[in-house]
């Protein structure tokens, strides 16, 4: 009976242990995506390239979440709008305070008043694109509208 009561913590904290570095490796690679604002303005200075950042509630939205699955976890989108642009995910999630509590002075700052949100800005931060995601609701239709923004972009 002491063997089995002994062994349950250390199985209970293995166990923690390999969800906890599960978690933080499916967070950490999520591919070109930058996680913050200012830095991907940053490399934003860096590089060149615009930016576009995506305002979402991702544990609570279902049209974020459809957007999820349908365009921007797409490797074909995830190819193309990465040459073009620094990609920004701007989360609003109820599941996680911290992240929330990050991304709020975004929303502020940028009067997001809904969900999916995109904003695309120029290299030094400037606005140039504003539009709900939804309205392109698959990649070849959302690159096409990406593409068409940064052509409005480079006649002005």
């Amino acid at each position: 009976m002491k063997n089995l009561l002994s062994f349950q913590p250390r199985r209970l904290a293995v166990g923690l242990l390999f969800t906890l570095f599960s978690s933080a490796a499916a967070v950490a690679d999520d591919g070109p995506w930058v996680h913050d604002l200012d830095a991907a303005f940053a490399k934003a200075v860096e590089t060149g390239k615009p930016v576009m950042a995506e305002f979402t509630g991702s544990d609570w939205c279902p049209p974020c979440q459809m957007m999820n699955e349908r365009v921007f976890s797409q490797q074909e989108f995830l190819d193309k709008a990465s040459e073009k642009f620094i990609l920004a995910k701007v989360d609003m999630p109820r599941g996680d305070d911290a992240v929330r509590e990050a991304n709020e002075p975004h929303v502020r700052k940028h009067e997001v008043r809904g969900f999916p949100t995109i904003i695309l800005f120029d290299s030094e931060g400037k606005e140039f694109s504003r539009f709900v995601a939804t309205a392109h609701p698959n990649v070849e239709a959302f690159l096409g509208h990406l593409e068409s923004e940064l052509a409005k972009k480079d006649m002005q």
